[in-house]
């Protein structure tokens, strides 16, 4: 039988929460909770974080605080959160509600590859953690007492969970079309560009619509197209560079993606591969999952890339600087990292490669080129 109840309005989940209590909310966006996410931001009651981790210590802050935190995220990032939950949160009995979606739901529409293993083993996950969990329903009629039943784990000392099915939140209203009055590039022109002038480097592209568009624009084998892992493209180009030395290998990293997992930087700095390129996408927001700002506005990542031991760390704003940038960091040894200050793209991101590629056969005829 097909499921006729209307999609939960954020409004009305957030006034239930707020009604028990809860006000205090940390995450990594998912494009599951595209309306709920600027309702909290309007008046500061969500802070955007690098992780999922990160995300679930500050809501241990918030319920140490007195008022139970919660925290939003994506099941894809269940694992970077396992260890704050188990050795903050379960031994000093600190109760968070945690909003994980449900991408790759084995009993959902069909989702994309990388969510496949994730999606199955969500919930069987949290049983293992001994996190007690419900499946949030779209019916206002049961939302009460599932949160009910959440809250009473979390105000004695547990984590509880609310998994969310695709569909069950309702979707944001479609936003007013602004004119774009920025003077910086759209990021689709910029990986068009990069796209033209890398032909014979190897290039790893980030989870998000940076990997759509380099595959639509300017496929090749050499470009290896990460989806998912978000945070970890600059470390498995360094594991390339660090084993092809005879090759320059450039990360087309994105900003939210940088933030996840900045540390690599640090790796990056002490290993000093001479043959790395970091290209840092910043358009100051997480693109894919609905626009939502991430929390580097202030952060420069081309001074924390020369702190870290980068040889080189520069910022372009324009496309007609980014040629000649290029090549003046291609003639040097690296690592070098640069920032390319971009929008949000125009109009509808392209199919991702997997739409056309198996990931077996990016990385099959990716391991073939880098071995030429």
């Amino acid at each position: 039988m097909t499921n006729t109840t209307p999609a939960l309005p954020a409004d009305l989940l957030d006034r239930a929460l707020r009604d028990r209590g809860v006000d205090r909310f940390a995450g990594v966006p998912c494009s599951y909770f595209a309306a709920l996410i600027p309702l909290l931001q309007q008046d500061g009651r969500y802070v955007a974080c690098a992780n999922e981790g990160a995300a679930f210590a500050t809501a241990c802050g918030f319920s140490l605080a007195g008022a139970p935190g919660a925290v939003l995220l994506q099941n894809s990032g269940l694992g970077n959160l396992v260890n704050p939950l188990t050795s903050l949160s379960a031994p000093y009995d600190i109760g968070v509600l945690m909003f994980v979606s449900h991408r790759g739901d084995p009993d959902g529409p069909s989702d994309e590859p990388q969510h496949r293993l994730m999606g199955a083993a969500t919930v069987p996950l949290l049983d293992a953690l001994r996190v007690p969990n419900w499946q949030l329903s779209p019916d206002p009629d049961e939302l009460g007492t599932t949160l009910d039943a959440a809250l009473h784990a979390v105000r004695s000392g547990r984590t509880a969970a609310l998994v969310v099915p695709r569909g069950v939140m309702a979707k944001p209203a479609p936003a007013e079309q602004l004119p774009e009055t920025s003077q910086r590039p759209g990021t689709e022109d910029v990986v068009a560009a990069l796209g033209a002038l890398l032909r014979d480097e190897l290039v790893v592209s980030t989870t998000g619509f940076t990997s759509r568009w380099l595959f639509a624009g300017a496929d090749r084998p050499g470009n290896f197209y990460m989806q998912g892992s978000m945070g970890h493209a600059l470390s498995l180009g360094l594991g390339l560079a660090l084993s092809r030395t005879d090759r320059r290998v450039f990360v087309l990293d994105g900003d939210g993606a940088c933030l996840m997992h900045m540390g690599a930087l640090g790796t990056v700095g002490a290993q000093h591969p001479g043959n790395l390129v970091h290209v840092v996408l910043d358009n100051q927001q997480y693109e894919s999952t609905g626009g939502q700002p991430t929390a580097g506005a202030r952060t420069r990542f081309e001074d924390v890339a020369r702190a870290s031991g980068y040889r080189w760390g520069g910022r372009v704003t324009s496309l007609s600087d980014l040629k000649p940038v290029l090549e003046h960091v291609g003639s040097q040894p690296g690592p070098a990292l640069l920032v390319i200050e971009t929008t949000a793209g125009a109009g509808a991101a392209p199919p991702r490669a997997t739409a056309s590629l198996e990931p077996d056969a990016i990385r099959a005829r990716f391991m073939t080129e880098a071995a030429g």
